[in-house]
């Protein structure tokens, strides 16, 4: 399958626009009625690409537009795209498209850019190819046309923006400590590390007493770093996470497995770039007292 012709017949399904339109402009009046347009011109491509009319496809071009590919090949007026577009139909029969519009904004009366993540979807209902877009309408003789399509790599969203200052942990971490109960801990990135991975256990002469899985990710309501964790004897609880300095500031509430609720601050210091502490403060069991844990030093386990 051609993956350049796949992106393009993507990028150009563009111009198909959701049942809610385009994001508006500063003043939404004045552009209702080319919001009505374009969606009109939308429905019509839609109707064309699913037919596998390369002809009427290339028709929403202007004479002399463009595209560039992903690979950086450039494609100009609306023969050649035609001819790309027959090529491909032939190819991939019963091809459909999908938009995901991320914003279209009015430049002028009569340019518009739009933004966005298109997906082809292959006829035997296999998974979707997606790629980010960015289109310009233009406005000529009072219909609107494709002037220029750019097509990028499809990234997925992603949190790690948020969650990079906590990059350092990532890897296998086990207590310094030579006797007694050893606790270990595993952390690793989600695909599209959208979240941090974590697992957990503490074990006593090498049989495991104890232990549980973690999910760190961001909070876009709160605007924090929050973490859930879920105990192997069936305990579950959620955190906000804080920056200190080099001290991770963690406020936890634990509901345990008889239904009691533990609430405790977790202190994590990076000593250095292999060793940490943890200790648990402030803990309160149903709203009584519990001495604090004593810090435990953690260090990172190379291979």
């Amino acid at each position: 399958m051609r993956t350049r012709l796949f992106w393009l017949s993507a990028a150009l399904a563009a111009a198909a626009l959701p049942a809610g339109g385009p994001a508006r402009a500063a003043d939404p009046k004045d552009n209702a009625k080319e919001e009505a347009a374009l969606q009109k011109n939308a429905e019509a491509f839609v109707e064309a690409f699913n037919k596998g009319d390369a002809k009427a496809v290339a028709a929403f071009w202007a004479e002399d537009g463009d595209y560039i590919d992903q690979t950086g090949r450039h494609v100009q007026g609306r023969d050649a795209i035609e001819k790309l577009f027959k090529e491909f139909f032939e190819e991939n029969k019963g091809m459909k498209a999908r938009i995901n519009i991320g914003a279209v904004r009015f430049v002028t009366p009569d340019v518009a850019v739009e933004d966005g993540v298109t997906e082809t979807i292959p006829p035997d209902g296999g998974p979707p190819s997606r790629a980010r877009y960015s289109v310009v309408h233009v406005k000529k003789d009072g219909k609107w046309a494709l002037s220029s399509v750019r097509d990028s790599a499809y990234a997925p969203p992603s949190n790690y923006e948020h969650l990079r200052e906590l990059e350092w942990a990532i890897g296998d971490w086990t207590d310094a400590a030579e006797k007694g109960e050893v606790a270990r801990a595993s952390f690793e990135w989600s695909e599209g590390q959208n979240y941090i991975l974590s697992s957990f256990s503490a074990a006593f002469k090498n049989i495991e007493v104890h232990g549980g899985t973690q999910r760190i990710g961001w909070d876009p309501g709160a605007k924090t770093i929050r973490s859930w964790t879920f105990d192997s004897d069936g305990a579950f609880g959620e955190a906000t996470w804080s920056r200190d300095g080099d001290r991770w500031v963690i406020k936890t509430t634990t509901t345990l497995r008889d239904g009691k609720k533990l609430t405790a601050t977790d202190i994590v210091t990076r000593m250095d770039a292999d060793t940490i502490t943890w200790q648990a403060k402030d803990r309160m069991l149903d709203g009584k007292a519990l001495p604090d844990i004593k810090e435990v030093k953690m260090k990172r386990v190379t291979r």
